[in-house]
């Protein structure tokens, strides 16, 4: 029987860092308890961001199966030799400059305003 891909996940995730390329798996929500968006990027020793895909969701997309195949897909195609997450969702789905003006808080998540996101 084939694990779940969160499953897969996590269990990769878990393993120590054994070089580069490096994977990040970066969630993002309107909370600290709903990840509606996922960023993998595939970076090199230089921290240069070599690839990356974005998915987006109206749920918590950390549970969706789906969404999670898809992830594992991508990360397999660039045949990382580690891949790190924070374990935790780490702000706003939105982008500065893009969905609001640049240094001023999300209008739309106002759980994250002011809020040390590395602390949180």
């Amino acid at each position: 029987m084939n694990k779940p891909n969160t499953y897969r996940l996590e269990k990769w995730t878990k393993k120590r860092f054994h070089g580069y390329p490096l994977a990040t798996i970066i969630y993002y929500g309107p909370t600290n308890q709903d990840a509606t968006k996922v960023v993998v990027s595939i970076l090199n020793e230089q921290d240069e961001m070599m690839e990356q895909h974005k998915w987006v969701s109206e749920k918590d997309l950390r549970w969706n199966e789906e969404i999670n195949r898809q992830i594992i897909e991508f990360i397999n195609l660039h045949k990382p030799q580690s891949v790190v997450t924070p374990g935790k969702i780490l702000g706003c789905p939105h982008e500065e400059g893009i969905d609001y003006p640049e240094g001023e808080n999300c209008p739309k998540c106002p759980f994250w305003a002011n809020k040390d996101r590395w602390k949180e």
